[in-house]
C-alpha cells in the first residue's frame, strides 16, 4: 500500500472548504471512510488502471507544484496589501485540492511521483522567482500555468470516459476533476483581472512557463 508523501505544508490542512456546495467536499465528511465512493478503488484491467493511477498521479503531483509556485510567491509578496490576499485565496483552494488528491492517491493505492521533491522545489523556484519580477508576472505565472492545467484536464475528463461508471468512486473523481478544473480557471480569470498581461515580457514568459509546464505534466504521468 502507498502512503502519502510529507508536503510540507500542515498535515491537519482540513480548513479550507469552499462555501460552494463541491464534490470534493465528500472527503471531508466524517461518513467518508464509510463511503464506498471514497474508501475503495475499483478492480480494472491492467491498462485501465494504468489510466487511473495515471491521471491521478499527474493531478497530485501538480498541486504539489501550485502549492510551492504560491509559497514561493508569498514569501516574496505576502505583504503587498494587493497582490497578497488574492495570492493567499488562489493558494488556500489549491491546499484543498492537494488534500484531496492526497486522499485519493491513497484510496486508489497509487504510487506517487518519484518527481515529488523536483516538483517542490520547481515550484518554489517558479513562484519565488516571477514575485521578484513584479506582482504582474507573478499574476502572468498563474495565467500561463493555469491555460495550460485547465486543457490538460479537459483532455483527462476525455481519458477517464473509459473507466466504468459501475464503481462509485469513478462518477465522484470526475466530477472531483470538473470541480478542480473550474477552481483553476477562476484563477486564471483571477490573474488576468489582476494585470498578468501587464507583465514584463508576458508573451515570453507565458510561452516558458507553458512549455515548463506541459514537459512536467508528461513526466508525472509516467514516472
Amino acid at each position: 500500500m502507498y502512503s502519502v508523501l510529507r508536503t510540507g505544508l500542515p498535515r491537519t490542512y482540513c480548513r479550507y472548504i469552499s462555501y460552494r456546495k463541491n464534490s470534493s467536499d465528500v472527503y471531508f465528511s466524517p461518513q467518508s471512510k464509510a463511503n464506498p465512493s471514497t474508501s475503495s478503488s475499483p478492480r480494472l484491467s491492467a491498462e485501465l488502471q494504468a489510466c487511473l493511477d495515471s491521471a491521478i498521479r499527474v493531478d497530485q503531483a501538480g498541486e504539489v507544484a501550485a502549492n510551492w509556485i504560491y509559497r514561493g510567491q508569498m514569501a516574496v509578496l505576502a505583504n503587498d496589501k494587493d497582490a497578497g490576499p488574492i495570492i493567499q485565496d488562489m493558494w488556500d483552494q489549491e491546499k484543498k485540492h492537494l488534500a484531496v488528491m492526497n486522499k485519493l492517491q491513497i484510496q486508489h493505492n497509487v504510487r506517487p511521483t518519484i518527481l515529488w521533491e523536483a516538483a517542490k522545489v520547481a515550484g518554489f523556484g517558479l513562484g519565488a522567482v516571477t514575485a521578484f519580477m513584479g506582482k504582474e508576472a507573478a499574476m502572468a505565472c498563474t495565467e500561463a500555468v493555469e491555460t495550460v492545467i485547465g486543457e490538460h484536464y479537459d483532455d483527462q475528463l476525455k481519458e477517464l470516459d473509459s473507466l466504468p461508471s459501475s464503481h462509485p468512486s469513478i462518477p465522484l473523481l470526475r466530477e472531483v476533476i470538473k470541480e478542480f478544473r473550474d477552481d483553476e480557471l477562476e484563477h486564471l480569470d483571477t490573474a488576468v483581472a489582476h494585470n498578468a498581461q501587464r507583465a514584463p515580457a508576458h508573451a515570453l514568459l507565458s510561452a516558458v512557463v507553458g512549455a515548463g509546464c506541459k514537459v512536467a505534466i508528461e513526466l508525472c504521468k509516467r514516472l
